[in-house]
């Protein structure tokens, strides 16, 4: 069998004018997490990634930490994050504050969670938005993409919390909205491991940080 490391991007830019590029502590976080695999003489034998700034910048961190040469990304618009904003405007369409304090940090997250319930129930139809059923198909193609031409080898895979958690419910069988909690647990450059073979992908491990678990480097653990 063959793993499939799947990889959620580095802390990104929460709170400023453009969330999708990462944040100098996420730049360190890519970087680690390569260290940490070369540490282990790990190599990969196919490279996918969605087409967000803060999927490529992670991606060249690990790059640069694991200095090795790696297979061209292959870009899969289905790995992209769902669009929060229009999640959060299409249950409350008046301006919120920038989420600048823990209390208005909360109240975005709170927000974000019932609207994504109602996206995947087919409450909502947020703008420029494709339905929950047409995501999570979306997903469910890049894994059978995996299952085709990647079974047996070392696959690294970068993409964010929302798919993450969608793609987790299709592996254990879950009801959609367990995808939720999973994507709000789920840590920057976080690593779960699924084991890949031509009939199935099963999960392994999940949300692993174990290239920041150290004392040099346990502050670097975030969730945004």
């Amino acid at each position: 069998m063959g793993t499939l490391y799947l990889v959620r991007h580095a802390q990104a830019s929460f709170g400023a004018d453009d969330y999708d590029q990462l944040s100098p502590l996420g730049h360190r976080q890519a970087h680690r997490l390569g260290e940490y695999w070369r540490t282990q003489g790990l190599r990969f034998d196919a490279v996918l990634t969605g087409t967000l700034r803060r999927h490529r910048e992670t991606l060249e961190g690990i790059s640069q930490g694991l200095a090795t040469d790696m297979p061209p990304a292959q870009t899969f618009p289905e790995l992209d994050e769902y669009d929060g904003a229009a999640l959060i405007h299409a249950i409350h369409p008046h301006a919120l504050p920038k989420a600048d304090t823990p209390a208005l940090y909360k109240q975005h997250f709170r927000l974000l969670c019932d609207a994504l319930a109602q996206w995947m129930a087919g409450t909502i139809s947020p703008a420029g938005m494709p339905s929950w059923d047409d995501f999570s198909a979306g997903i469910h193609s890049v894994l059978e993409h995996v299952r085709r031409h990647h079974a047996g080898h070392d696959v690294l895979m970068v993409s964010s919390g929302g798919p993450i958690g969608a793609l987790l419910t299709q592996i254990l069988g879950s009801p959609a909205e367990v995808g939720i909690g999973l994507n709000m647990r789920v840590r920057n450059s976080s690593v779960t491991e699924l084991s890949t073979s031509a009939k199935r992908i099963m999960l392994q491990t999940f949300n692993g940080v174990g290239h920041l678990e150290d004392s040099d480097h346990r502050d670097w653990i975030t969730y945004a």
